[in-house]
């Protein structure tokens, strides 16, 4: 399961070509912020859940 911090792969690239995402906010919405560009995202749960590929790294657990 995700967490907040991983690092996800999208479906769909972003315009600005990159594919992978950090989770910057959970809650019932879902921010993402893209590695490349920095541009953040807002969704909600439920579509995130549906556009996302794969965990790409998992941030460290404290």
């Amino acid at each position: 399961m995700y967490d907040l911090n991983d690092v996800v792969e999208m479906k769909k690239a972003h315009p600005c070509g990159e594919n992978r995402w950090e989770i910057i906010r959970m809650g019932m919405d879902i921010r993402i912020k893209c590695l490349k560009c920095g541009h953040m995202v807002m969704m909600p749960r439920r579509e995130f859940e549906k556009k996302m590929k794969k965990i790409v790294e998992q941030a460290e657990k404290k």
